[in-house]
């Protein structure tokens, strides 16, 4: 195992110390890791669900996604599996008033298990941070009671009516209204737009009231809404969907899944025809008899396919109704 620095991480909230005097530009490395569990994408987190797992990248680390492993495991008691690389943000102005820092974030899938460590660690529904993005029983009532009155309230108050103009155009587009179609993958977007308008916690000009939401330290809610982004988008041209599934499920337990990661519905018959088509699953000859009904076949992933699946796409009917 990695050998970890005891000091406290930058995210921690406590304020830097003498050992992070002079260092230069520090390396945050921060995780987004998802599981879905009874239907739910649910994130992991700490302190009282305000924070990812992060900490700083030290020298005593082979990797960066070894000091990444060390720090997750260290402050939830939680193991990593499939990791990849999120993004990287080094907006001085969002990194609040520690010393210069640059944040490396990874996506990771999993399994949810009981969460421990130092920094009470617990899960929660990333619809907790994101209300107006689960869509999956329609239109999320927020959005016309809080959302959209505020952004055009803010739309209004711009300095010319082309500036007002542009602003609406953008809320219309990455918020559905207006006639548009609500566009999933835009998580990222609307967060920013939400920040811009000062309608969270997080931005600097908030207004006394934000939206619902749970807020998070720093800019932990924004790389997590790049997390949600990035996976909404790759579930659709690869099988990464079947990282968060477990050995065997049955064809309904997938559909839940993608629907809850999408937050949209898909159109049954075709998810499953889709499915059938690509081989990505086989039947294991049993049956589930926890499906609350008629006894439902399981199947398996089909690992041998990855490679392939990867190159030709996996698109998911995602409904539009």
């Amino acid at each position: 195992m990695d050998v970890i620095d005891k000091k406290e991480p930058r995210h921690a909230g406590s304020a830097p110390g003498p050992a992070h005097s002079g260092r230069g530009i520090e390396a945050d490395l921060i995780a987004v890791l998802v599981a879905v569990t009874a239907g739910e994408p649910r994130v992991l987190t700490i302190q009282d669900s305000r924070a990812l797992p992060s900490g700083l990248f030290e020298m005593s680390h082979r990797s960066l996604q070894s000091g990444l492993r060390a720090w997750v495991e260290r402050q939830t008691h939680h193991p990593l599996g499939y990791v990849e690389q999120l993004y990287t943000f080094a907006d001085r102005d969002r990194a609040g008033s520690g010393p210069p820092a640059i944040s490396i974030s990874y996506l990771g899938l999993t399994h949810e298990l009981p969460a421990a460590g130092e920094y009470e660690a617990s899960w929660r529904s990333w619809y907790a941070y994101f209300p107006w993005e689960d869509h999956r029983i329609g239109t999320p009532a927020i959005l016309e009671t809080h959302l959209l009155p505020k952004l055009k309230a803010w739309a209004q108050g711009a300095q010319s009516e082309a500036l007002t103009a542009a602003r609406l155009q953008r809320i219309a587009i990455t918020f559905g209204a207006d006639g548009r179609k609500w566009n999933e993958e835009l998580v990222l977007q609307r967060y920013e737009l939400l920040y811009e308008a000062g309608l969270i916690p997080e931005a600097a000009h908030s207004a006394a009231t934000p939206v619902p939401g749970q807020a998070m330290i720093l800019d932990h809610r924004r790389i997590l809404a790049t997390g949600i982004a990035r996976l909404r988008a790759k579930i659709k041209y690869h099988p990464v969907v079947f990282e968060l599934m477990p050995e065997t499920f049955t064809l309904l337990q997938l559909q839940r899944c993608v629907e809850a990661l999408a937050g949209r519905l898909v159109h049954k018959q075709n998810f499953r025809r889709l499915i059938e088509q690509q081989e990505l699953v086989e039947e294991t000859g049993e049956m589930s008899q926890d499906t609350g009904g008629r006894p439902a076949k399981l199947f398996r992933f089909r690992r041998d396919v990855l490679a392939e699946r990867a190159v030709v796409g996996t698109k998911l009917p995602l409904s539009r109704t």
